[in-house]
């Protein structure tokens, strides 16, 4: 039971990595058909509600006791707050990162965005948080790799790759945000409010900006349907239930995977060929989402 119990775990990680990266698939074929703002607002709202029954399902068979009023409000009130701002830093890096795909190729896209991985503990000395000696090896290897991936001729970056990398910084302080509320209070139960939280304020956008439409959105439901259910709802499931018991910097190490994966995905479901120049920074900016897990040796 405990050798099934260990394959079991990363093979769920693995399977949450193929989600989140075919999920950049549907982003860019999703944003295309309804406009970036009105398919985050819709993903996000039915990511919120598919964990309705997840929520019910945990606090049904929760077998802890109960916690005392003023517990239970502090716990409600700490929640709130961390929808709230786990909520809009999602929606500020999720839309940019939108908008972005729209520029760029969905490989590359999803190596950008993996840099949070790097930037995460970067930003963490600001938190008094230590990076060992591989995070600054890994930070250099992941410029090398962006300059390889992004910038062209002529030292000019396109503007998708920007945008994308500054859904990348963004989804580096809502990872933060997350570490610092989710001991405090249910991480379910946060991540359906932020999932909430990111539609309201990316359906105010979508509304500013774009001319929602019920028969566009219709229309578009597959790449809606699953960036709502698969990577909203499924994804961050899955997730919960595969990095229990497991060491987290092996769970972080098989998610990162997803970068990987959107390459692939892109390839074969979009025909989006990378150069080999791209393909070289793929490899260097996946060796430094790899180094950047190893933990220092004591």
């Amino acid at each position: 039971m405990k050798k099934q119990t260990s394959l079991k775990n990363p093979l769920l990680l693995l399977l949450t990595a193929t989600i989140w990266g075919i999920a950049f698939i549907a982003q860019s074929v999703g944003g295309d058909q309804i406009g970036d703002f009105t398919f985050n607002f819709v993903r996000n709202l039915i990511g919120c509600v598919v964990l309705l029954p997840v929520i019910y399902f945990f606090d049904h068979g929760n077998t802890t006791p109960a916690p005392n009023e003023s517990e239970r409000k502090k716990e409600n009130k700490t929640l709130l707050l961390g929808g709230l701002v786990c909520g809009t830093f999602l929606c500020l890096a999720s839309n940019f990162q939108q908008v972005g795909i729209r520029y760029t190729s969905v490989g590359k896209a999803g190596f950008i965005t993996a840099c949070y991985i790097v930037i995460v503990p970067i930003l963490g000395l600001f938190l008094k948080k230590k990076c060992t000696p591989f995070i600054w090896v890994a930070v250099v290897m992941a410029l090398i790799g962006l300059y390889l991936l992004c910038i062209k001729d002529g030292f000019s970056i396109g503007k998708g790759d920007i945008l994308v990398f500054i859904c990348a910084i963004l989804f580096s302080l809502q990872i933060l945000a997350v570490d610092h509320f989710s001991p405090k209070v249910n991480g379910v139960k946060l991540s359906c409010l932020q999932f909430l939280v990111c539609g309201v304020f990316s359906a105010i956008m979508a509304f500013i900006f774009e001319t929602p439409n019920i028969h566009n959105i219709l229309h578009a439901w597959q790449p809606v349907l699953y960036a709502g259910v698969m990577s909203c709802g499924v994804g961050y499931t899955l997730q919960i239930i595969a990095q229990k018991g497991m060491n987290p910097t092996v769970a972080s190490l098989i998610m990162s995977l997803e970068s990987c994966i959107s390459v692939l995905a892109g390839w074969l479901l979009l025909n989006q060929n990378l150069s080999r120049r791209e393909l070289l920074g793929c490899v260097i900016m996946f060796a430094a989402i790899v180094l950047a897990q190893l933990p220092e040796r004591k």
